[in-house]
């Protein structure tokens, strides 16, 4: 099923706008095909575990991950943004 709304918290806007312009411009076009098909095998979308349990993630590029939830049907929460830094 399509996401049809996603959800950027305060603290992903603020660290999505520090990052630098090749990785907002990889996180575009994967949250393209996240949109599309948030399991595109491309994305390498997971769910977390541990402290993080009920969050999922998926991939921008090598290093960067986008951290998410899943909200009632096709709706998003985007949390994070950034490196394996980000889940801890």
């Amino acid at each position: 099923m399509p996401i049809t709304k996603i959800y950027p918290t305060s603290h992903f806007v603020r660290v999505y706008k520090k990052l630098p312009e090749n990785i907002k411009a990889r996180a575009k076009q994967q949250e393209k095909k996240f949109i599309i098909n948030s399991f595109d095998t491309s994305l390498k979308t997971h769910k977390l575990k541990g402290e993080l349990e009920g969050f999922w993630s998926y991939s921008v590029n090598y290093q960067y991950r986008i951290l998410f939830r899943f909200m009632k049907g096709d709706e998003v929460l985007y949390y994070d943004i950034g490196t394996h830094e980000i889940y801890r």
